[in-house]
C-alpha cells in the first residue's frame, strides 16, 4: 500500500515538473516574440532631400519624418533622432524619396551641390542673349518668356539662296531658372549673391520638356533668338510667320 502511495506521489511530482517546464518555455517564447515585434523610430525621406539642406530644415519641411519599424529591420547607422547636436548638419548629397536616412548622409560640407534645381521631367538649356534680346535686365530667374527665332526661309531654293528671313515663335512659354550665375533657387554657396551685372551677351537658362528642349537647341544652332517677357494671360501665336514680304502687312 505504501509503495502505491509513493508511486502516485512520484507521478504527480513528475507531472508538475513537466507542466512547469511547459509554462516556462511558453513564457520564453512569448518574450522572444515580443522582442521581435519591438519597434524603433527611424527617419525616412518622404520627398527628395536636396544636398545642402540641414537636418532640422528637412524635418521642419516634412522632407523626412520619423517612422516606426520593427527593430530587427532597422539598418545599421540609421538616423533615429534630430536635435541640437545634429540639426545644423547638412545633407552631403541628395537623399532620394523613400530611402532610410542614414546619419552618415549629414555632415558639414556638402559635395556635388547643384547650382540650379531643374524641375522633374524637364531639361535645362542655356542660350546666350544680348541685352535687348532678353528685355534688358528685366528677365530674371522665375520669369516666363517667349522665345522668337529669326531664320533663313527654307521654302524653295530661291528663298534660301536670296537669304530671305522669317521670324516666328519658337517657344511660347519658357520658365527661366537662371540668368548668368544667378539661379531661381539659390544654393548654399550662392545664397546672398546678387545678379551678375548686365553687359553684352548673357546666358539665360530655361527649363523645358525634352521635346521643346530639342527645338531650342536646333534654333540656337540655325537661327537668331530673341526673347520677350510674358505678361499675364499672354497668348503668343506659334503659327504666325513674319517675313520680309509680310513685315508691313496689317
Amino acid at each position: 500500500m505504501g509503495r502505491r502511495v509513493i508511486a502516485v506521489l512520484v507521478a504527480m511530482l513528475v507531472g508538475l515538473v513537466g507542466v512547469a517546464a511547459v509554462l516556462l518555455y511558453a513564457q520564453g517564447a512569448d518574450a522572444r516574440a515580443v522582442a521581435g515585434q519591438q519597434v524603433q523610430s527611424v527617419y525616412v525621406a518622404q520627398e527628395r532631400v536636396p544636398a545642402g539642406t540641414t537636418a532640422a530644415d528637412a524635418v521642419a519641411k516634412g522632407l523626412m519624418t520619423p517612422t516606426k519599424i520593427a527593430s530587427k529591420g532597422v539598418p545599421a547607422g540609421a538616423l533615429t533622432r534630430v536635435d541640437a547636436a545634429n540639426g545644423k548638419l547638412v545633407a552631403l548629397t541628395d537623399i532620394a524619396q523613400g530611402d532610410f536616412v542614414m546619419a552618415g548622409r549629414f555632415g558639414t560640407t556638402p559635395t556635388g551641390l547643384k547650382a540650379i534645381q531643374v524641375p522633374d521631367g524637364q531639361v535645362a538649356i542655356s542660350v546666350s542673349l544680348s541685352d535687348p534680346g532678353r528685355v534688358g535686365t528685366f528677365v530674371t530667374p522665375g520669369s516666363h518668356i517667349v522665345i522668337y527665332d529669326t531664320y533663313v526661309a527654307a521654302t524653295g531654293a530661291q528663298a534660301s539662296a536670296s537669304g530671305a528671313k522669317q521670324t516666328r515663335v519658337l517657344l511660347d512659354d519658357a520658365l527661366v531658372i537662371a540668368v548668368g550665375s544667378t539661379p531661381l533657387t539659390p544654393s548654399a554657396n550662392s545664397a546672398g549673391q546678387g545678379q551678375t551685372a548686365a553687359s553684352g551677351a548673357q546666358l539665360v537658362t530655361v527649363a523645358l520638356a525634352p521635346t521643346m528642349a530639342a527645338k531650342l537647341v536646333h534654333g540656337i544652332q540655325t537661327g537668331t533668338l530673341y526673347a520677350g517677357l510674358r505678361g499675364t494671360d499672354t497668348n503668343a501665336n506659334p503659327g504666325l510667320i513674319v517675313s520680309d514680304s509680310t513685315l508691313f502687312n496689317k
